[in-house]
């Protein structure tokens, strides 16, 4: 991933916060791994044209995490993960990508939903987990998750 340190850092807590307005995602970290987390929206990316979302984290070489805190614009928010993993990732079609979308409302799985998924697993190797108000990963796990 193209590296900015003024936007990088190091995280080793056993549980990584993340959040936005109502919207927030908790990393869990049991095993106190070192963490790059970045802000990307703001300090990666803070023109007002371009499509971000709001992190990305490295847990390792292998696995880019992509998250977008969002209202209620599921599709959108799909488009900004999209736009960061061209603009950050090293290789969007070989390294393993878990994308988490946490909105403030409850989002319908429609069938646009269910075919961008399929896209970004085709497109990007990329797997999606949208939730509503909050989420929990476990960083140990190293798998993704719908």
């Amino acid at each position: 991933m193209k590296s900015l340190p003024e936007c990088e850092e190091y995280r080793c807590d056993k549980k990584i916060v993340l959040k936005e307005n109502k919207s927030k995602i908790t990393f869990l970290n049991p095993n106190q791994d070192e963490i790059l987390t970045i802000k990307v929206d703001g300090c990666v990316i803070s023109d007002n044209e371009t499509l971000r979302c709001d992190y990305a984290l490295m847990p390792s070489d292998e696995v880019e995490i992509y998250v977008e805190l969002k209202g209620s614009d599921i599709v959108h928010a799909f488009k900004q993960i999209e736009s960061t993993i061209r603009l950050l990732s090293d290789n969007p079609q070989k390294i393993k990508k878990l994308c988490f979308v946490v909105s403030t409302s409850v989002p319908k799985y429609t069938t646009t939903i269910q075919q961008l998924k399929i896209q970004f697993k085709k497109n990007f190797n990329a797997s999606f987990r949208v939730k509503n108000i909050q989420d929990e990963y476990d960083l140990s796990t190293k798998v993704g998750g719908n």
